[in-house]
Parts: C-alpha cells; structure tokens; sequence
C-alpha cells in the first residue's frame, strides 16, 4: 500500500471502515479493549485521553466509563470551530457532560467543561485511519492529532493508535512532522516497535 499516496490509502481504507456491520465493530473492539486492559499504563493511569467515536471506528465508550468508575480523569478532544487543525482538551465526568462538535463528534461541552492546560496524561487512545510497523498514523488530514503530540504535556504519554487489523498496513507515506505512536492496538493484535 506504500506506493499509494495518503489521499487514496484514506479513501481505500475508509471505504473498507463503512462497509463492517455494526456486529464486527462490536466485535473487534471487544477484541481492542481487551488488550488495553493489559496494558500497565492503563491500569494505573489517573489521567486518560481517550475519543468518542465516529463513522464505525472502534468503539471505546466502556472504557471511557471504567475511567470515570475508577475516577481518572478523562480527557477527550474538542475541535475549534474554524480553526482548522486546532482542538483543546476538556476533562468530561459523564456522558451528560458531551455535546455534538463541528465534525457531530460527541465532545465536552463548552459550557460545562473548560479547556485544560495542564494536562498531562498517562495514555492516550488515539484513532486514526491507518497505521504502520514504524508505528506511523494516517489520520483524516487536518493534523489535529499531530499538533496535539508535539507539546510539551504530551512527552510522557504512552501513545497507542486504535484501529482495525485492516487499517495496519506495512509501511505509510510519512511527513517530517508525522509523531509515530508507541504502540498500536487492534483487534489482532497489541503491537509495540
């Protein structure tokens, strides 16, 4: 898939996304979440980012609320409308705390939930559109996720990238500012360089 370039590599594997029942999403991220469980950092984590999801990614809302069972606070991202590329993080405490954002992505509430700047989390579960065995992310394109990982309150996170087994190709067209990931999850497989 190496010779393809991003756009066509996004199109191809979100076509392939769509096209699951909601039984193999259900599946599959059965399968995901019970690898992050292994995971220590997970365990201990007191602070968590974590995404809502959209358009058949792999489902994490039950771990979202083991987090808010075991009072960790969770971070979820919330975009600036017409900023492109730029989001915030808010800390949400429930569901009732999420509201739909620009893209109908389910995120804090501006009104409830400031933004944070003085996060720093133990993990983060990132999605994206494909992965790579160098632990590269292809995401929708607006490098939101790409500006959040080069700051400071992100150096100590242990970054996993959340997808299917599909979406976990060999090798992906990098950028000089792509931020690979510490390890990738899917439902085959827990996956660490």
């Amino acid at each position: 898939m190496m010779d393809m370039d991003k756009q066509t590599l996004r199109t191809t594997l979100l076509k392939q996304r769509d096209n699951l029942t909601p039984k193999q999403v259900c599946n599959a991220s059965r399968k995901v979440m019970e690898f992050i469980r292994t995971l220590p950092r997970w365990k201990d984590a007191t602070e968590a980012l974590i995404y809502w999801p959209i358009r058949g990614e792999i489902d994490l809302r039950p771990l979202v609320t083991e987090l808010w069972q075991r009072d960790c606070r969770v971070l979820l991202p919330r975009c600036h409308p017409g900023a492109n590329g730029k989001m915030d993080l808010a800390c949400a405490t429930c569901e009732g705390d999420l509201t739909p954002g620009p893209f109908s992505i389910m995120e804090p509430d501006t009104e409830k939930c400031p933004p944070k700047q003085d996060f720093c989390p133990d993990i983060a579960l990132i999605p994206g559109v494909g992965f790579d065995r160098a632990g590269n992310r292809l995401g929708f394109g607006g490098g939101y996720y790409d500006r959040l990982l080069t700051t400071t309150n992100m150096q100590n996170t242990l970054t996993v990238g959340i997808g299917y087994d599909f979406q976990f190709v060999e090798a992906l067209p990098t950028e000089p500012w792509d931020k690979p990931m510490h390890a990738v999850c899917t439902d085959k497989e827990l996956w660490r360089p």
